[in-house]
């Protein structure tokens, strides 16, 4: 399997080291273009890859072509990337915001799987959820599950709409967990506890939460009900968060980042 990726930035290397590190193909497979050539050394030096700043060397001979770069800079790319692919390649684009529809009609090409991973796919723990287009082969949609399942968790979605709402979830979710956490951490600070401790403290806490969420299968609520006694310091703190509104807080910050991901993809 070839791969070429335009743009290099971190969740394009995300997805070099899983690649790789699942041996879905070898660095000589692999082609980064990058506007910087920092960036495209440092890839090269890193994981061994081949690295070009000819759009059309990194496209040529791909079966897969893996668009990672901003989205303010896609407009100005698609040009340059327009009428170079073949009818057997797949572009896969992970552009937060570009529609399918935007991504075949800039590119001149309909073959296309977008993707919505995030940010812990840079330690193989990433959530991906993505959709592909008609045109996309059994085959095509066989090697853009590999690939992104190469950083984590993949799941495919029948309808480009859902990845809108994944982006606001999942996508955005590690944001929300990391504001909890840092107010975990101030919180511990401000009662007493050493700084040394708080961090571990509070970490351990988050990802032995999920854990333990993940491998019983339990519903949320029956968790919190086993932590919870009646009348107990538990009871008391769950009983501050819910008068201050964090349920209604998580779900209207949920419906904000949707509404704007609806409005940047068009």
């Amino acid at each position: 399997m070839k791969i070429a990726f335009i743009g290099g930035g971190v969740m394009g290397e995300a997805m070099i080291r899983g690649i790789l590190n699942k041996g879905l193909t070898t660095p000589q497979d692999i082609i980064v273009n990058d506007v910087s050539s920092a960036r495209l050394a440092s890839l090269k030096k890193e994981y061994r890859v081949r690295v070009t700043d000819d759009y059309g060397i990194a496209v040529k001979g791909s079966n897969i072509v893996v668009i990672a770069v901003k989205p303010q800079n896609l407009a100005e790319l698609m040009p340059e990337l327009e009428g170079r692919f073949t009818p057997g390649q797949l572009v896969l684009s992970i552009v937060a915001g570009a529609a399918m529809a935007t991504i075949a009609k800039g590119l001149g090409h309909r073959s296309v799987v977008r993707a919505m991973p995030n940010t812990p796919a840079q330690i193989g723990q990433g959530m991906s959820v993505w959709t592909a287009s008609s045109e996309a082969s059994q085959r095509q949609k066989g090697m853009a599950r590999s690939i992104l399942g190469a950083m984590g968790r993949e799941i495919y979605v029948p309808d480009e709409k859902y990845i809108d709402m994944a982006t606001a979830v999942s996508g955005s979710g590690p944001a929300y967990i990391f504001l909890v956490i840092e107010a975990l951490v101030d919180a511990a600070v401000h009662i007493g506890l050493p700084h040394e401790m708080v961090e571990e403290l509070v970490l351990e806490t988050v990802v032995g939460a999920a854990r333990l969420a993940q491998e019983t299968g339990k519903h949320p609520k029956a968790l919190r009900d086993m932590v919870t006694s009646p009348g107990g310091t538990t009871a008391q703190g769950l009983l501050k968060l819910e008068e201050g509104g964090l349920r209604d807080l998580l779900l209207r910050a949920v419906i904000a980042a949707y509404e704007k991901a609806k409005e940047l993809r068009g």
